[in-house]
């Protein structure tokens, strides 16, 4: 109804200010004297508009019809009948009558724009420009057309037209608020975000109250990338009215990608307090208490769902996972092992069942389970990678690769399995069969970001091929930016390369985001060491050394610093 929603909007204008010969008087329901044929007509076109505001459609058309017949020359008496068409959904019928308006006088414009907005319903944007043009020129005045039209060329990519059509609605008409509006949204689409952002911010001007305009521009603020000013229009939004779940939904979506999850959380909570939240506000809840560490809260969680959906498979995992990350492991054994086979979860359960058997040091049976599942479900690559995984933790590196390696043929195309292998193949000291391996990922996948960051690692460690493992490494971070192992690599292979102003930037920002790796800390200290900065050196040499005390080479750093600085 959307489609009809659209013409009425349009429609209802007409009866407002055309005419059948040069205006229409307000509607009377007492029969004048008819001195002639037009008055007749006038009379049972009042009759119509009171039919049609009562949704008596058969009685309005009627009386059209009749009065039609009295004026058989009134173009605007033949749009008021494609207006009545189109509410009772006799489109073709209603595109007819338009087309007729418009040869008995091509100089009426409501039929034009009448049949701009039937074309553009319809998806035929290009016939609907035509007659918008045509309604523009006719009354360049009037505002409803310009919209229409620019709606039409955004969506035949048209923008500079449409622009230019919005720029001089605006030259018109300086308070047009859909004039900015569209103009906002035009831009948008150009993916020119910071106009976009101007305009919605000029619509919101001339009407505050507007919050699709709102939500647009905090949608042009998330394309800039600049998620907290989105996050505030969101949070100000909701903030004059808590009812609009769609763009709660909105900021919490956006809350979760920032990891700014409590905040995230208090949105959510507040959703299943207002009783509008379902299983899927529950479940989001349940994994954030479960990636803060709040294993409780997401045990409590996700048991109540369980209790009212004892299937719902992927909320036991994700109990299970609860319990083995709060090292309960035997309650989460026992979660995992309600999985039944048929299951779409069940692959995901043997290979935390295995894990957890491996942990307690049964790798046997953790071997046994996997190989099981493997003969009923020979086509699951992760039950091989898992297996290859126990047989490592087992010491077990060569038939862990000849395992993957006897799977080949069966997946050959997967870059997680030549991945696996390349690790494998530099565990046993084969770098270069493992360097051919992680090539064969970025075949398959140009963009996968671990093996970009094995490679350019690789090559930093090596002390070969830097340039082009600096390519590597800058791939990575734009896919991955927020990856502190990516970024210690960059930094590792700058530091290769003696940049070493580049190379502390990056392994700083690395050992920010992750502050309790020992290998970052001591690449960090060996660029501060490069650039003569003994002091900030030592002190993560410290830090490393206390994360890690069984790490010599870091000891024997801070030692040799000791030394050299004459403490005992």
């Amino acid at each position: 109804m959307k489609f009809f929603l659209s013409i009425f909007l349009c429609a209802a204008s007409l009866v407002s200010c055309a005419n059948i010969g040069s205006h229409v008087p307000a509607t009377s329901t007492e029969p004048p004297a008819f001195h002639d044929a037009r008055s007749r007509a006038l009379y049972l076109y009042s009759r119509s508009r009171l039919a049609s505001d009562e949704g008596d459609y058969v009685s309005a058309l009627s009386n059209l019809r009749e009065a039609i017949d009295r004026d058989p020359s009134s173009a605007f008496l033949y749009t008021a009948v494609a207006e009545n068409k189109l509410k009772i959904g006799q489109v073709q019928e209603a595109l007819e009558f338009i087309n007729k308006a418009i040869k008995l006088d091509p100089a009426y414009r409501e039929p034009y724009v009448m049949a701009g907005v039937l074309m553009a319903s319809a998806g035929k944007d290009s016939e609907a420009a035509g007659y918008l043009r045509t309604a523009i020129k006719l009354d360049p005045a009037k505002e409803d057309a310009y919209l229409h039209l620019a709606v039409s060329l955004t969506r035949l990519f048209e923008y500079e037209e449409a622009v230019n059509n919005l720029k001089e609605l605006i030259k018109l008409n300086s308070e047009s608020v859909l004039g900015y509006y569209y103009l906002g949204r035009t831009y948008s689409q150009m993916k020119l975000y910071r106009d976009a952002v101007g305009y919605f911010k000029k619509t919101l001007d001339l009407r505050p109250e507007f919050t699709q305009a709102s939500i647009d521009m905090a949608i042009s603020y998330e394309a800039l990338g600049d998620y907290d000013k989105a996050i505030e229009v969101y949070q100000t939004l909701l903030d004059e009215d808590e009812s609009r779940v769609a763009v709660q939904q909105r900021l919490i979506q956006l809350l979760i990608q920032q990891h700014r999850l409590e905040e995230a959380l208090e949105q959510l909570t507040q959703s299943a307090d207002s009783g509008l939240s379902g299983a899927e506000t529950m479940r989001k809840i349940g994994l954030i208490h479960l990636e803060l560490e709040q294993y409780d809260d997401a045990i409590t969680v996700f048991s109540d769902l369980l209790e009212k959906d004892p299937s719902a498979h992927p909320i036991r995992i994700y109990l299970g996972v609860a319990y083995e990350e709060k090292g309960d492991l035997d309650r989460a054994l026992t979660e995992f092992q309600k999985i039944p086979t048929d299951s779409s979860v069940y692959v995901d359960a043997i290979g935390h069942i295995a894990f957890i058997l491996s942990e307690k040091g049964k790798n046997d049976a953790a071997i046994e389970i996997l190989k099981n599942a493997i003969a009923v479900n020979p086509s699951q690559i992760e039950l091989y990678l898992n297996l290859s995984t126990i047989y490592e933790t087992a010491g077990k590196v060569e038939t862990a690769l000849q395992l993957l390696l006897d799977s080949e043929k069966s997946f050959a195309d997967e870059p997680r399995l030549h991945f696996r292998i390349g690790v494998l193949y530099d565990t046993l000291g084969k770098k270069q069969e493992s360097i051919d391996r992680m090539k064969k990922v970025l075949s398959l996948s140009p963009k996968d970001a671990q093996a970009l960051n094995y490679l350019g690692y690789t090559y930093a460690e090596m002390g070969i091929n830097l340039d082009e493992a600096l390519g590597f490494l800058k791939l990575a971070v734009e896919i991955r930016p927020n990856d502190g192992f990516i970024l210690d690599s960059l930094g590792w292979v700058y530091f290769k390369m003696k940049k070493y102003d580049e190379a502390v930037s990056n392994l700083e920002e690395a050992s920010r985001i992750v502050d309790d790796d020992s290998t970052i800390l001591e690449h960090l200290g060996d660029a501060y060491v490069a650039r003569r900065d003994s002091k900030k050196a030592l002190k993560v040499y410290k830090k490393a050394l206390e994360l890690d005390p069984d790490r010599k080479e870091v000891a024997d750093k801070i030692h040799r610093f000791k030394g050299e600085q004459g403490e005992r």
